[in-house]
């Protein structure tokens, strides 16, 4: 799991934050770590599955055709048309679809056996998804539909307010739309890798310690650490999935509303 924590001495020692800092696969000096190649297994991954997906299309698909149309159908429609809305969506397909399926991967690696490692609960990942690939998308295509001042208007003066409220509102909007939001977009799915992760690491090192370290009978209570570990695996599959497409979703409604005329 990244990196257990191993108890040393008989005493039980709990995963940290340090956990997640792992070291340079081809030791000191060098600065290839897991994290960096899981993003690029992930890549790999996600461009094999659709190379091979719609490698033969069918009018009646596969079981493998069908996942991938699954998979397209819910970041082309469910994702990008209702977000972005039925006229501006097309363009925009390419890059939610990706932004779903590499998120999706990289967090479903925490609970892949051996790999065993979330990429994405190391904050610069999220981060520069955010900062570097959605917040110049929906800024520029809202600069480029509505002009520099039409944009500013649009996003830092929304209409119906009494004009004294702008005083505090408009330095609101400034801070939200063109700071926070791409800092709080990156941060969700960060804390929700890293949280899951770590309450995994927690059981199994604790089961661990109580079945090998422990006397008498609280051995016997290794098996139900065991037990939530393995429970909570699979609530961070899910919560895995559910982050994928919050952050896919989120995505896809910041570039709809950078468009649209209305605040």
């Amino acid at each position: 799991m990244g990196a257990l924590v191993l108890a040393e001495g008989g005493e039980f020692a709990p995963p940290g934050a340090e956990s997640f800092n792992l070291p340079p696969i081809f030791g000191e000096g060098t600065f290839v770590t897991k994290p960096m190649v899981l993003v690029v297994l992930s890549v790999v991954i996600i461009a094999a599955f659709f190379m091979l997906a719609s490698r033969s299309m069918k009018v009646v698909p596969g079981k493998f055709q069908f996942a991938a149309e699954s998979v397209y159908n819910l970041g082309r429609n469910n994702i990008a048309r209702e977000q972005i809305g039925s006229k501006d969506f097309r363009p925009f397909v390419p890059l939610i679809l990706s932004l779903f399926t590499f998120i999706l991967v990289n967090n479903i690696f925490g609970i892949i056996p051996i790999v065993q490692f979330p990429t994405m609960s190391h904050i610069g990942f999220p981060l520069a998804l955010s900062v570097l690939v959605v917040y110049p998308v929906y800024h520029y295509v809202g600069f480029k539909r509505h002009g520099f001042t039409g944009y500013l208007k649009n996003q830092l003066v929304p209409p119906g307010a009494p004009k004294p409220i702008y005083l505090l509102l408009t330095p609101i909007e400034f801070f939200q739309k063109f700071l926070f939001n791409p800092i709080t977009l990156a941060v969700r799915v960060f804390a929700a890798m890293f949280a899951g992760h770590l309450i995994l690491m927690v059981f199994t090192v604790a089961g661990e310690y109580l079945l090998l370290e422990a006397g008498g009978g609280l051995k016997a209570v290794s098996v139900v650490s065991f037990g939530f570990a393995i429970l909570m695996t699979f609530v961070e599959a899910l919560i895995q999935v559910i982050q994928a497409y919050v952050f896919a979703v989120l995505s896809a409604g910041y570039i709809g509303a950078a468009l649209s005329a209305d605040h």
